[in-house]
């Protein structure tokens, strides 16, 4: 729980501000907690038009994450060119959601100055601001000229179909995607190398079939049948996906100081009923037998369950390719 949670927010009246031409208030009110609040400042801001621009644009020196956002929607609803170069600027903000929001602000603009900044958010790292710059550029009324823009273009509103169907110049572009951070698209820009069958795409699905999830290595798999890769080379792309398998020292050295938790940690469910065990046989036998008896006899016992424990790790299998 956040602790301004624990208070309650005074709800602001936004049609008393907006009479007020309370610049600075309602752009206080951007970061409110409440989106219904936050909305209808952006949309009171929105409605004074360009006197309100240069105010929100020097109110993006904040670092309130909630406001700057709040204030790019309302830049955005304004729809003033003299916003254009600071929205330009956000496009390479280090945060995502604050790029995300600056490229649908740049497709309100009038006219054709943010297309530019926009066709260079289409190879932005994350997907939600390529397909805001794909939206925000369909909106400005843009067609891609040449097969490399279109490639591009359709990559970012993740229309599979058109982008497969564009052959061989879409093969860079889907090789850069196969690098995506979410795993779901690196699937889908296999499937579509595998659709198109160009052998230019098989050092990318080589490489790809070391990759950390096992889908794409499958999909990878697959489509580097249908772009001629040997089958031979196969193997030897797969063999540098991540190991994920459990650490025998780790499983060894639990089962020493904690007897069970070694168990445990290798997912065996009667590991805590070991731990249980020892405890009550710890306190058991310092009782009746002392101290030293208690780790004489404990002792050769913990040896055995940690190298037991070490020897079972050994054995497991790898998770499966």
């Amino acid at each position: 729980m956040v602790l301004q949670d624990l208070f309650p927010e005074r709800t602001p009246n936004i049609g008393v501000l907006e009479e007020q031409r309370d610049i600075p208030a309602l752009i206080r009110h951007l970061a409110s907690r409440e989106p219904h609040v936050q909305a209808a400042a952006a949309e009171a801001l929105a409605r004074m038009g360009s006197p309100a621009t240069g105010p929100l644009i020097a109110a993006l020196r904040t670092r309130n994450r909630a406001r700057r956002l709040g204030i790019i929607a309302a830049l955005g609803q304004i729809g003033d060119a003299q916003a254009l170069d600071a929205l330009a600027a956000l496009t390479k903000d280090p945060v995502g959601e604050i790029r995300w929001q600056a490229c649908i602000a740049l497709g309100q603009i009038e006219g054709t100055g943010a297309v530019p900044v926009l066709l260079s958010s289409l190879r932005d790292q994350d997907k939600y601001v390529r397909y805001a710059s794909a939206v925000s550029l369909s909106n400005a009324g843009y067609v891609p000229e040449t097969d490399d823009d279109r490639a591009w273009y359709a990559a970012g509103m993740q229309d599979w179909e058109q982008i497969s169907a564009l052959g061989a110049p879409a093969v860079p572009v889907l090789t850069w995607l196969l690098s995506d951070m979410d795993a779901d698209l690196r699937c889908k820009a296999a499937r579509a190398l595998g659709a198109i069958g160009s052998s230019d795409a098989g050092p990318a699905l080589l490489h790809a079939l070391g990759d950390e999830d096992r889908q794409v290595r499958w999909e990878a798999m697959l489509a580097s049948q249908k772009c001629g890769v040997p089958q031979m080379l196969l193997p030897r792309g797969l063999c540098r996906r991540p190991r994920l398998r459990k650490n025998p020292l780790i499983a060894g050295v639990l089962n020493f100081l904690l007897p069970g938790l070694g168990y445990g940690y290798l997912g065996k469910w009667w590991g805590i009923m070991i731990f249980q065990i020892d405890i009550t046989a710890t306190v058991w036998i310092f009782k009746y037998y002392g101290e030293t008896n208690t780790y004489g006899i404990l002792f050769p016992i913990y040896i055995i369950l940690g190298l037991h424990a070490w020897y079972i790790t050994k054995k497991m299998p790898e998770e499966p390719p």
